[in-house]
């Protein structure tokens, strides 16, 4: 950049150290440039550019864009069970048959009268140790059991672990399932006709695992399990009983779910009175 005069004015010559040392060293131009008119003609450019003929005299052109207007290819249907009575009796038919814990894994699995398979990740099946006197049943699987595939995991499962730790458990001197191994969309609540539908499944189970205790974590669980109509907070910490397919009576404490005592933290004595009374019960029955 040439050097200024001595009649140059101070501030001119000061806005021109100022371009320099912004590192600006074109002249700007007397006329201005219209960079949107640049724009549209690059654009028209390319377009011509596109339709250029090739080789064998055939032309290029564009591949034709969508109409906005036009309605969405539709989706692929999803297959989907209509829960009803006869889905049910089918679930009782192969849940009888099996005879041991993998058997009737692999016929859950297998499995395609219940529409909410449809929409779940995984199937939850259990967790834990499916030789333990204790066992808990919850009602259906949340948004971290569907993704993990376990039951009672994340904040409800920590929880949980550490009742269980209160009284001298743990995941592996406890088995854990629900009524329902697939999640419902949105975590709503099972449809009646969904729990009937999965109910041989959980009794196969427990049958199976033959605990000598069984604690239900909720309502739906309890009245599932024992028949017992009433809420949660009237029937807990009250013994009950279920009965297996082979008569073998089983004594049931329902107690409030995890996810309950998240929400409802001064509750958590209830459930603390409860897992007493099951500790009491496992060391009468020779289990503590």
């Amino acid at each position: 950049m040439a050097s200024l005069s001595g009649n140059e004015r101070p501030d001119l010559r000061d806005l021109l150290a100022f371009y320099a040392s912004a590192g600006v060293d074109d002249a700007i131009l007397d006329d201005p440039i219209d960079r949107f008119a640049e724009s549209a003609q690059r654009q028209t450019i390319a377009v011509q550019g596109s339709a250029q003929q090739s080789p064998q005299g055939a032309v290029r052109s564009e591949p034709a864009r969508p109409d906005k207007g036009a309605p969405p290819p539709p989706r692929p249907a999803v297959s989907a069970a209509v829960p009803d009575e006869a889905q049910a009796a089918a679930a009782r038919e192969i849940a009888s048959k099996a005879a041991t814990l993998d058997e009737l894994r692999q016929i859950m699995e297998g499995f395609e009268g219940c529409n909410l398979k449809a929409t779940a990740k995984s199937m939850v099946f259990a967790d834990g140790n499916p030789d333990a006197d204790l066992m808990l049943v919850g009602e259906a699987p949340g948004r971290d059991e569907d993704f993990e595939g376990l039951p009672f995991v994340g904040r409800s499962g920590q929880l949980l672990d550490r009742i269980l730790a209160a009284i001298g458990l743990d995941r592996k001197s406890a088995y854990v399932a629900n009524v329902i191994p697939w999640r419902p969309p949105g975590n709503r609540a099972p449809t009646p006709h969904e729990t009937e539908i999965c109910r041989p499944f959980i009794e196969r189970q427990i049958a199976l695992v033959k605990p000598k205790v069984l604690v239900t974590l909720d309502g739906p669980p309890a009245k599932v399990l024992t028949g017992s109509p009433d809420v949660i907070l009237r029937v807990r910490g009250t013994w009950k009983n279920h009965t297996t397919s082979d008569g073998t009576v089983i004594p049931v404490m329902p107690t409030l779910h995890p996810d309950y005592l998240l929400r409802n933290p001064a509750h958590k004595k209830l459930a603390w009175r409860d897992f007493l009374e099951v500790k009491a019960k496992l060391r009468e029955l020779g289990s503590l």
